[in-house]
């Protein structure tokens, strides 16, 4: 049986602004899928991908695009991704039954669903089934305020999760809620510690409407499409084989996000750390920061630190002298 010919592959966008928790979901379908194969595509915002690495290990296809945010520069390879799972499957060599694209923390989510009604052969295979933003209840409006890209994740949300509710009184929740609904009343809302959700509320819902989105956004079908971040905010990258001092590395985390942290959207890691048989994974948004060893490095696998920070105003140089001082001697 020709599975691309019986029906088409549900595809779920999942967003969300810098440091919501969109890993810790995409998890988390990974581990309860039951009996569903998935293939994920994951987009980074900058040269290093970090994402892709704090994955479960999972033995789904699980494809990586770096070095742009989908809605913009990549969008072409998301296109030729999406085009050669579809190859792969009709020659037998990949099964999958659905499709989750993790998009950057600064995407906007139109244009990613747009790919799906601008492409033919997209078009007849595949068919979005929703669009799920996921919100850092504690953060999100002081992004709000300033970034369109958080304001455009809410307003094209079918489904909302609204994360980390544990970091907020119940008064603060309600003036969020309050504030997503008149942005949009139509998504459904859901609360949630940790993305711990029932996925049966975000996948084979089939809620994604295209008129619904052309009242949103006019424009939406139609080919060009223009996205611009705000140039305060970069993403910068750091690559080291040497491994580093733990001490020293919890001295420079500490100054970064005393001193630092409003301007840090994002930070994420893994660390190659002296004496530790394990890697450690870190993962910060503003001065909410959390590190702790992951697993151990495999045979085959290069022991080395990646870290990526994304944030307004970021001094490059400065912060790769500081890291530098953190090699072991």
């Amino acid at each position: 049986m020709n599975f691309l010919q019986d029906k088409k592959i549900p595809v779920t966008i999942l967003t969300g602004y810098l440091g919501a928790g969109k890993t810790t979901l995409l998890n988390r379908i990974l581990t309860e899928k039951h009996s569903q194969r998935v293939a994920v595509i994951v987009n980074e915002y900058g040269e290093v991908g970090i994402d892709n690495q704090l994955v479960v290990n999972s033995d789904e296809e699980i494809l990586e695009m770096n070095n742009g945010c989908i809605c913009c520069t990549v969008r072409g390879d998301l296109i030729r991704i999406l085009r050669t799972l579809v190859f792969s499957m009709e020659e037998g060599h990949v099964k999958f039954d659905r499709v989750v694209i993790e998009t950057t923390g600064l995407a906007d989510p139109a244009p990613v669903a747009q790919t799906f009604f601008m492409d033919d052969l997209l078009s007849e295979k595949f068919q979005v089934d929703s669009i799920v933003t996921v919100i850092d209840s504690k953060h999100i409006t002081r992004h709000l305020d300033v970034h369109d890209e958080a304001q455009e994740q809410i307003a094209f949300a079918d489904v909302i999760i609204l994360n980390k509710t544990d970091l907020v009184s119940e008064d603060e929740l309600a003036v969020l809620v309050g504030r997503i609904t008149n942005m949009n009343p139509a998504a459904k809302r859901l609360y949630s510690k940790n993305c711990k959700i029932n996925l049966a509320d975000i996948l084979g819902i089939h809620t994604f409407d295209v008129s619904r989105k052309l009242e949103i956004d006019p424009h939406f079908l139609e080919e060009h499409h223009h996205h611009h971040h705000d140039d305060k905010v970069s993403s910068i990258a750091f690559r080291e084989e040497r491994p580093l001092d733990m001490n020293k590395v919890d001295q420079w985390m500490s100054y970064l996000v005393q001193e630092k942290g409003e301007d840090l959207l994002r930070y994420k890691g893994i660390l190659h750390i002296k004496g530790l048989e394990k890697r450690v994974v870190f993962q910060g948004i503003h001065m909410l920061f959390s590190g702790f060893p992951d697993r151990e490095w495999k045979e085959n696998e290069s022991k080395m630190s990646e870290l990526v920070f994304i944030g307004k105003d970021l001094n490059k140089e400065e912060l790769e002298r500081q890291f530098k001082n953190c090699i072991a001697n």
